[in-house]
């Protein structure tokens, strides 16, 4: 490490909230502030969001956690950035937007996906053979497509296509690029580490290949800090900035996932679950998603599409009265830990398959007509039972995912909001056989952005030097082998379970269309 003075300063842009936080030159996290900004849904599916208000969030995410910490801005060595990944932000040649970007969670394509697939047997699964993912309706040449069908008027007025971390750099410092890591999910070629003509022709946007800006890599130095940017974020004009990675890439190496074999879970609305290893993997085939890993490394990755929404469902549902007295959530997930822990592992023989989202599920089957299931349920069962049952069904889950996965797991690494409960982590731990880790801190994603800004400035030598030198200290769960070999009776029934049900899933489907 070069400096032992000075700050790097991490944003990450996620869908609904812009962070920004500081952290010191051997990686410590020191202050971090929030804003939220709006997603709106003008139309069923639809997800978009105002590409000057996520700047106008940033800018005052930086001033605050500038003027909160007390850190001189002077003392700012270098900026990273991460963001939410692929969608549509266009910009004209003005640099200004041409409408509001369209969200990676947006469902507005899927009737062009299905028309796509009924004239090209195979669409998918051609698709996954470029990219290893399975195309979701918001990556960004179908959402193009369907710009190009419907608001041809917007590609024709749009100069650049770039990611929302992308759009935050131009802001910062009025150059356009993007970095590897987007361009694989959109899809892309996962292979060459960037865009792959076939797949910009197989979704007839040949004449707009002009919109694509140059890949830079995601630890460059891509310009400074201008003064318009300066004055509004409270930065001094000439910071270096680096361009940085896509929020799940740079959150794997926040939380210390850079080696192969080394596994990260990110436990949010939806459980990530990524594996990192050192070329391109393609089983199972046509299941999950993959991503870029900068340090010529790749992510392996499967998603519970429902997790604390499981754990928030059944709080509103059999912990209403403690909901409403709790003082604050740590409080509430306090006493619903209680209940759920009071009853024996395994729930007194009840299982809950945690597939809660209408979509259903894609991991470790993809199934849209999967629905949520609690079995085993007797008039002897109490709410502490169907409590400890979601939780055991979202470890599960987790396991559910990583054993797809062709390949050996030395450690799971876990962050989000469930990784704060030793409950919850113990299990998973038990129930995977595998070490579990929490690393200390919160932000990993601006971290991620932080350590590329340090690599970029020269600090470390690569990137693998940088996250190994900045470890956090981690919580650390060891499998408890008696309740391994507990869990696998009921993981046995669970897997069993979710096999035995999807024809029944499918008849429900159709008799309920």
């Amino acid at each position: 490490m070069g400096a032992s003075q000075g700050y790097l300063l991490g944003v990450d842009a996620g869908t609904s909230v812009v962070k920004a936080a500081l952290f010191t030159a051997d990686g410590r996290e020191v202050a971090a502030v929030a804003r939220r900004t709006t997603v709106k849904t003008p139309h069923p599916a639809w997800a978009e969001t105002s590409m000057d208000e996520t700047w106008a969030m940033a800018a005052s995410a930086i001033r605050a956690v500038l003027a909160e910490s007390g850190i001189p801005p002077v003392q700012i060595a270098a900026i990273g950035l991460s963001g939410n990944m692929v969608g549509a932000w266009l910009i004209d040649g003005q640099g200004r937007p041409v409408r509001d970007a369209i969200l990676w969670a947006d469902g507005r394509t899927q009737p062009l996906i299905d028309r796509f697939s009924a004239a090209q047997p195979g669409f998918m699964s051609h698709i996954f053979d470029h990219s290893a993912s399975v195309m979701q309706q918001g990556c960004t040449l179908p959402e193009l497509r369907w710009l190009a069908e419907n608001e041809p008027d917007v590609l024709a007025r749009a100069a650049t296509l770039v990611g929302c971390k992308d759009w935050l750099a131009y802001n910062l410092t009025g150059t356009i690029q993007i970095d590897p890591t987007e361009a694989p999910g959109m899809p892309g070629d996962i292979r060459a580490r960037g865009y792959s003509d076939a797949m910009i022709a197989l979704f007839g946007l040949d004449d707009y290949r002009r919109l694509f800006p140059p890949i830079r890599p995601s630890e460059q130095v891509i310009g400074t800090v201008q003064p318009r940017a300066a004055a509004l974020t409270g930065l001094i004009a000439g910071t270096p900035v680096v361009l940085g990675a896509g929020d799940v890439p740079a959150s794997a190496l926040g939380v210390g996932a850079v080696d192969p074999g080394v596994a990260c879970s990110l436990l949010g609305t939806n459980f990530l679950n990524c594996l990192v290893v050192d070329q391109p993997m393609f089983e199972p085939r046509d299941v999950g998603v993959s991503f870029l890993l900068p340090g010529d490394r790749w992510l392996r990755a499967t998603i519970n599409v429902s997790g604390t929404t499981s754990l928030d469902w059944a709080i509103e549902q059999f912990c209403s009265g403690e909901k409403a007295a709790a003082p604050s959530t740590t409080a509430l997930f306090e006493q619903v830990e209680s209940l759920a822990s009071a009853s024996p592992l395994g729930a007194n023989g009840v299982i809950y398959l945690p597939y809660l989202s209408a979509n259903g599920i894609i991991a470790p089957i993809v199934e849209p007509t999967a629905r949520a299931d609690f079995f085993g349920l007797t008039n002897e069962h109490t709410r502490g039972d169907l409590l400890r049952a979601v939780y055991e069904g979202l470890a599960f889950s987790i396991r559910d995912g990583y054993d797809v996965i062709p390949a050996d797991i030395h450690e799971i690494r876990l962050s989000g909001g469930a990784a704060k409960s030793a409950f919850f982590c113990q299990m998973v731990a038990d129930v995977t056989g595998r070490r579990v880790l929490v690393p200390e801190g919160s932000e990993f994603g601006a971290k991620g952005a932080a350590l590329l800004a340090a690599v970029g400035i020269g600090w470390f030598p690569s990137i693998a030097d940088a996250v190994h030198q900045t470890a956090s200290d981690c919580q650390r769960y060891d499998c408890d082998p008696a309740a391994q070999c507990a869990y696998e009776a009921t993981y046995s029934t669970y897997s069993h379970l979710r096999d035995a049900l999807r024809d029944v899933w499918r008849e429900h489907a159709a008799r309920t269309a």
